[in-house]
Order: structure tokens, then C-alpha cells, then sequence
């Protein structure tokens, strides 16, 4: 998830620099909620990891 997040930033940048201002703003907006996804993912994953076992 996070590699993808990472491409279509990497995607915005590149967009931007070419002068894309509506390719870039939205691969931004997707590198954003990937992002987004990540985080809540991750941060799920160490919490359900960390309860003791029963």
C-alpha cells in the first residue's frame, strides 16, 4: 500500500513539473488516501499484535 502511495507521488511530481496541474492534483489526491489507508492499517496491525495472548 505504501509503495503505491509512494508511485502516484512520485506520478504528482512528475505531472507537475510538466505542467499536468489536473493529472498531478488528483495523483496527489490518490498518493493521499493511500497514504491515509496505510496509516489506519498499520496502526491496526500493532495494536491486534500486541494484545496478550488468552
Amino acid at each position: 500500500m505504501l509503495s503505491w502511495s509512494i508511485t502516484f507521488l512520485v506520478v504528482a511530481l512528475i505531472a507537475a513539473v510538466l505542467g499536468f496541474g489536473g493529472i498531478a492534483g488528483t495523483a496527489a489526491g490518490i498518493a493521499k488516501v493511500l497514504f491515509l489507508v496505510f496509516l489506519v492499517l498499520f496502526v491496526l496491525s500493532f495494536i491486534v499484535g500486541r494484545r496478550p495472548r488468552v
